[in-house]
């Protein structure tokens, strides 16, 4: 099943979410939940993810895909309509609003259809995070930030996000407090906003996933292609050899890009074999340490 709807962020935003539960619900279940960050230029409805987080809550799970508030995607689900928005778009926004989210499944403020089972519920101090890309650095902070959260998978996480700032963007910020990136897949100019870079600097200690790893005593699963052409892949070996947990794991893919083979729109009817693969492990790990 598959629910939908939106929470306040801590700026009144909403921060959208698509809320999937197993078709069939045992009686008396108590479904973990699995909290889905997406990546930079990404959205909850990018290509194969919704298909993705439907697989994993068919495995027992409650899966929540979210939007984060600031990544300039708003009701379309699919377009980039609120530029002024991205721009602005802080490591520390998205922290907080992954905060919120946990919050509200221990408020029950999250709207959840129990009509197939009355007596299935999601269990908000059973949390597992999912994070792709920029979603998967965000994914390792809030891993450390929030005792709440018992597990972790990143796919093609960075490691360090104040590294990836070029010379270029920092000149445009120092100049013009503003810089801009092209959208590959939309052609789209996307602005950067200076603040972006002034809080991954300010708040480094709390923001940056390299930093943070350090922090984790959680099982950790770390995915990552070989032929990442955007993060690569030796940012995953970072975070596995800084991550402290007794159970951690690094799985490198070979012959895939970024999102492992898939693109958008997505129109197979199966997925690719990478990201089946990727999907196994993480349905694995999961069930083995969330479950």
């Amino acid at each position: 099943m598959k629910q939908s709807g939106s929470i306040p962020s801590t700026e009144n935003l909403p921060i959208y979410y698509d809320l999937y539960t197993p078709e069939e619900a045992k009686e008396e279940q108590s479904l973990p939940l699995i909290l889905f960050l997406h990546g930079f230029k990404g959205f909850k409805d990018w290509g194969a993810f919704p298909e993705a987080c439907a697989s994993l809550s068919s495995a027992g799970f409650a899966v929540l895909a979210m939007n984060f508030s600031l990544n300039g995607v708003g009701k379309s689900m699919t377009e980039f309509d609120q530029l002024d928005l991205f721009a602005r778009e802080t490591l520390s926004q998205d922290l907080e609003d992954v905060g919120s989210l946990i919050q509200a499944f221990k408020d029950d403020a999250i709207d959840f259809d129990t009509s197939k089972s009355l007596s299935t519920t999601i269990d908000p101090s059973r949390i597992g995070l999912l994070g792709h890309s920029r979603g998967g650095h965000t994914a390792v902070a809030a891993a450390a930030e929030y005792p709440e959260v018992q597990c972790l998978v990143t796919w093609s996480a960075v490691a360090d996000y104040n590294a990836r700032w070029s010379d270029k963007m920092i000149a445009d910020w120092r100049e013009r407090g503003v810089t801009e990136i092209i959208n590959g897949r939309t052609g789209q100019v996307m602005p950067v906003k200076k603040t972006v870079y002034e809080d991954a600097q300010a708040n480094a200690d709390r923001l940056m996933a390299i930093k943070r790893v350090r922090e984790l005593n959680l099982p950790a699963l770390f995915i990552h292609s070989k032929g990442d052409e955007a993060v690569p892949y030796d940012e995953a070996e970072k975070l596995f050899n800084q991550c402290p947990s007794d159970h951690k794991e690094l799985k490198l893919m070979p012959d895939s890009g970024h999102t492992f083979d898939t693109s958008h729109p997505f129109e197979d009817e199966t997925f690719p074999d990478t990201f089946q693969q990727v999907l196994h492990h993480t349905r694995q790990w999961f069930q083995n340490h969330l479950q």
